[in-house]
Parts: C-alpha cells; sequence; structure tokens
C-alpha cells in the first residue's frame, strides 16, 4: 500500500516492517533486568537444592541429632527442583537474613520428593514419619529435635510461596520457630492431605 506525500509515493508496509525490531526492544527489558541494577528477574530468589540422590533419611536424621545437641528445631522443607514455589522457598532460605534465623533456631534440611501430585513421589515416607501426607510442593515442616511437628496444620500451605513476599516467609518461620509442639493436629483439609 503506498502514500502520497508531496507528489510521492512512499510504502506503507516496508516502513512499517522496518520499524518492528524497534518494537520489540521495550519487551526485551521486561524478561530480564536492566544490566548492572542487581535486580533479580523474579520477585523472589531461586536456588536448587533438592538433590534426587541425596540420601534424604540421614540427612533429617543427622539434622535432629544437631537440633538436640544445639536446643534447636528442623525445618523439613519438601519439594522439587522443577517447581518454582520450591525453587522461591529455598531462594529466601538461602539468603543472609534467612540464613541467620536458621541458624538462631533450626536446622534446614531440603528433601526431593519428586512430583507426588502425579505419582512420581519419592521420600514420601519421610513426611509420614511425621504424621504428614505430601500431596504437593513445597510442604514445610516445623520439627522439634525429638521429632514432634509444630506446625502440622499448616505444612501444605507453602505451596504458594512464590507469590509471598520474603517479610510473610520470614515472619512465619520465626514464628514457627517458636511456637509450642503439638498445638495443632493433621486433619484432612490442612496437613493430613
Amino acid at each position: 500500500m503506498a502514500i502520497r506525500r508531496g507528489g510521492h509515493s512512499v510504502l506503507r508496509a516496508p516502513m512499517l516492517l522496518s520499524l518492528a525490531p524497534l518494537a520489540l526492544l521495550p519487551m526485551a527489558g521486561c524478561a530480564t533486568p536492566p544490566a548492572g541494577t542487581g535486580m533479580p528477574a523474579s520477585a523472589h530468589p531461586e536456588a536448587t537444592p533438592f538433590d534426587p540422590a541425596a540420601d534424604a533419611a540421614a540427612a533429617l536424621d543427622a539434622a535432629l541429632l544437631r537440633a538436640a545437641e544445639t536446643d534447636r528445631r528442623v525445618l523439613l522443607v519438601t519439594g522439587a527442583n522443577w517447581c518454582h514455589d520450591s525453587r522461591a522457598l529455598a531462594g529466601w532460605l538461602g539468603t543472609d537474613r534467612f540464613r541467620q534465623l536458621a541458624d538462631e533456631h533450626f536446622e534446614v534440611v531440603h528433601v526431593d520428593v519428586g512430583q507426588p501430585q502425579t505419582g512420581e513421589g519419592r521420600n514420601l515416607d519421610l513426611a509420614r514419619r511425621f504424621g504428614h501426607a505430601q500431596s504437593g510442593t513445597p510442604n514445610v515442616l516445623m520439627l522439634t529435635p525429638e521429632g514432634l511437628p509444630v506446625n502440622a496444620d499448616t505444612a501444605a500451605s507453602w505451596r504458594n510461596a512464590a507469590s509471598r513476599s520474603g517479610e510473610a516467609i520470614y515472619a512465619e518461620l520465626l514464628d514457627l520457630a517458636q511456637r509450642p509442639a503439638g498445638l495443632t493436629q493433621p486433619n484432612e483439609t490442612n496437613g493430613g492431605n
């Protein structure tokens, strides 16, 4: 299609096509943060600590022993590296602020559970040891050194970790680190699902 300007014909289609790459520039900046800003690409940090080859039972038992020796608790995080909510939670736990919280209050154990939603789960017996049936990822159980769950009612509520703020996660973990054990019991609608 041609446009007439001042007695000259100008082709509109080639002109528009030549501008198309310029239109993509603003969108390219949305996928990644500007270089040198130090800003993460997502609203949360991410990490991939869920190792399917790890001896999860041995890691958990060792954490329970360390917790007994230091009068702390165990934060059992069951998830998988394929899960964005698991990666987000693990990312927050890997930051300096959360490591300091853990150093003061609990031992962190990441356990790969595969895909329990599809019947392709693994290490599911570890959560069952504490009365929790894993059905999604991630789940978080805070345990006393004796292995008593502190949050059986909310262990499965972490499946939206990627949409939680760092402040909200920190506050909940601090509460769990200080909450008395045995106040809640698993049930069909909460921690027992």
